[in-house]
C-alpha cells in the first residue's frame, strides 16, 4: 500500500537508440562481444588465480575478487540492454528497476577496491621487508569485506533517498538502463534538495576518493624514483596501469555526479581490467600457459 501511495507508475520505459532494425542488430553484436569478451577475460582471471597455488598472494587474491566485482558490474545493466535491442517493448517493471539501481550502485560502490589495491602496492614498494607482516591473510579478506560492505552501504543509502519519490507519469527514462539522475527527473515533486543530497553522497564521496587514489600513486611513483633495475620498471608499469585504470572508471563519474544529473556513459573499463592488470603480467601469463597444458591432455583423453 506505502508503494501505490507514492507511484501510479508500474513499469518504466528506455530510450530507443535508433528507429533502424539493421543498426540496432549491428550494436547488438558490438556491445554482446564487448560483454562476453569482459566477462570471459574476468572469468579467465579468476579460474588462472584459484588454480594456481603460487598466484595466492594477496597481490592476486585482490586482483580476482576485482574481476569478479566486474562482471557482477557488467552484468546488472548489459543482458538487459541487450535483450531491450532487439525487442519492441523496451520497458523494465518498478521492482525491476529498484533491483537494478541496487545492484548497480553495490557494484560501483565497492570501487573502494582501488584504494585496497593501491594500498597493497604502496605496501609492496615502501615496506617491503614488513610487507607480508602487513598483508596477513585475515588482513585480505578484511579489506575485501570492507569493500563489498561498503557497496552495499553505498547502495542501501541510494535506496532510501529514491523509494520515497512519487511517480505518476511521464516514465520515460532518457537512458538505456535505470540510474539515479535519470529516475529523479521523472518524480512528481521538486528533487532539488534530493539532487543536492545525491551529488554531495555520490558526487563528492567519488571526488575525494579519485583525488586520495591519485595521490597515493603519486607518492608511489616519487618513491620508485628513487629504485633503480628491472624491479623498478616492473613496479613503474604496473602503477602507471592502475592509473590508467583509476583516470577512465572515475573521471566520467566524477563529471556526472559532480554537477546537475546528466546522462551517464557506459563504463567500459570493466573490459580493459583483464587486459590492463592480467595480460600484461607475465607472470600471469605464464600460469595461463601452465593452467592450459594442465587441461590440455584431459580434454584430449577424453575425445579419445
Amino acid at each position: 500500500m506505502g508503494q501505490s501511495n507514492h507511484t501510479n507508475v508500474k513499469e518504466f520505459v528506455f530510450l530507443e537508440l535508433t528507429h533502424f532494425r539493421e543498426v540496432a542488430f549491428f550494436l547488438f553484436v558490438f556491445f554482446l562481444a564487448v560483454y562476453v569478451t569482459t566477462v570471459l577475460g574476468n572469468v579467465l582471471t579468476v579460474v588462472t588465480v584459484t588454480c594456481e597455488s603460487h598466484l595466492h598472494t594477496p597481490r592476486y587474491f585482490l586482483l580476482r575478487n576485482k574481476s569478479v566485482l566486474d562482471i557482477v558490474f557488467s552484468s546488472v545493466t548489459v543482458p538487459k540492454f541487450l535483450d531491450d535491442l532487439l525487442s519492441e517493448k523496451k520497458t523494465i517493471s518498478y521492482n525491476g528497476y529498484t533491483a537494478q539501481i541496487f545492484f548497480f550502485y553495490f557494484a560501483g560502490g565497492a570501487d573502494i577496491f582501488f584504494s585496497v589495491m593501491a594500498y597493497d602496492r604502496y605496501l609492496a614498494i615502501a615496506k617491503p621487508l614488513h610487507y607480508v607482516t602487513f598483508m596477513r591473510r585475515e588482513v585480505w579478506v578484511a579489506l575485501v569485506v570492507a569493500s563489498w560492505v561498503g557497496g552495499g552501504l553505498h547502495s542501501v543509502v541510494q535506496i532510501i533517498l529514491m523509494l520515497p519519490l512519487p511517480f505518476r507519469g511521464p516514465n520515460t527514462l532518457d537512458a538505456f538502463y535505470c540510474d539515479v539522475p535519470q529516475v529523479v527527473r521523472l518524480a512528481c515533486t521538486d528533487t532539488s534538495v534530493l539532487e543536492r543530497l545525491m551529488i554531495s553522497n555520490n558526487g563528492l564521496v567519488t571526488l575525494l576518493w579519485f583525488l586520495l587514489l591519485l595521490g597515493s600513486y603519486t607518492v608511489i611513483l616519487v618513491m620508485l624514483s628513487s629504485h633503480s633495475g628491472e624491479g623498478r620498471k616492473k613496479a613503474l608499469s604496473a602503477c602507471t596501469s592502475h592509473v590508467l585504470v583509476v583516470t577512465l572508471h572515475f573521471v566520467p563519474c566524477v563529471y556526472i555526479y559532480c554537477r546537475p544529473f546528466t546522462t551517464l556513459p557506459m563504463d567500459i573499463t570493466p573490459m580493459l581490467n583483464p587486459m590492463i592488470y592480467t595480460l600484461r603480467n607475465q607472470e600471469v601469463k605464464s600460469s595461463m600457459k601452465r593452467l592450459k597444458r594442465r587441461l590440455g591432455p584431459s580434454e584430449g583423453s577424453k575425445l579419445g
